[in-house]
């Protein structure tokens, strides 16, 4: 008998997004499984950010996007983003989703769960505080006064109060330490290691290798290549432009 291959949590088909005429992206194909952290690289403007705003359908401008995007195999394309939320598609900005004028304890009451998850995974709050230590010591602190690093942690516990289907994350280094970026990317590889699946859109190639399960690698707003982490820091294209050529 010949296996059946699993419906993949996040499927997308011939997706475009174009700015005035001018396209920014094109997508033939491209899926996530269930369980897995996938992660798109690329230069600044290769169209990284373009994908995950698309695949929420959120955007700053008024772009025309064409194609198919499918959640659990249903199709998602024509919902606005508030439903696409509540079916569990999250992205958490290169800016973060933190209020800045409230404790960390009223941020994660804000983002309370969901009534109808779908048979997704509730978050409780002692979770989120077992995942996050810092955020635990610091629950009485203001948004604004926290570290960049605590900033995205609590994005990123605010979008698990909110039972994720899928989680994306949009440039989480930006303006971190090296040491908080291996300590935020951990701890989104140890949720995923439980079963959370994770698009992470990351410009830190060197950071993404040491976390991702495969690599996608988007030049000029279309996908060059893409494969298991182990392959793809060794491909040329990602060795000598993102790792240095001695990798």
């Amino acid at each position: 008998m010949t296996a059946t291959n699993p419906t993949p949590v996040l499927e997308v088909r011939n997706l475009s997004v174009s700015y005035a005429g001018n396209r920014a992206l094109s997508v033939d194909h491209f899926q996530l499984a269930e369980g897995e952290l996938a992660g798109i690289v690329g230069a600044n403007g290769a169209g990284k950010s373009t994908f995950a705003s698309a695949l929420l359908g959120w955007s700053r401008g008024a772009p025309k996007v064409t194609g198919e995007i499918l959640l659990d195999g249903q199709p998602i394309t024509a919902l606005e983003t508030p439903e696409r939320v509540r079916r569990g598609m999250l992205l958490i900005p290169e800016s973060d989703l933190v209020f800045a004028t409230m404790t960390v304890s009223e941020n994660l009451a804000h983002a309370a769960s969901p009534a109808n998850a779908g048979g997704r995974r509730l978050y409780s709050t002692d979770e989120i505080y077992d995942l996050f230590p810092n955020l635990a010591e610091r629950r009485n602190h203001l948004g604004g006064q926290l570290s960049g690093g605590e900033r995205q942690m609590l994005g990123i516990a605010r979008a698990l109060r909110l039972a994720p289907r899928v989680l994306m994350l949009d440039e989480p280094s930006i303006g971190l330490a090296p040491k908080l970026v291996s300590v935020v990317l951990q701890t989104v590889r140890t949720l995923v290691d439980e079963g959370l699946t994770v698009l992470l859109v990351e410009q830190n190639v060197k950071a993404a290798i040491r976390a991702v399960d495969r690599l996608i690698l988007l030049e000029r707003g279309r996908i060059l290549a893409e494969g298991p982490v182990d392959e793809m820091k060794e491909d040329p294209r990602v060795a000598d432009a993102y790792l240095g050529a001695s990798a």
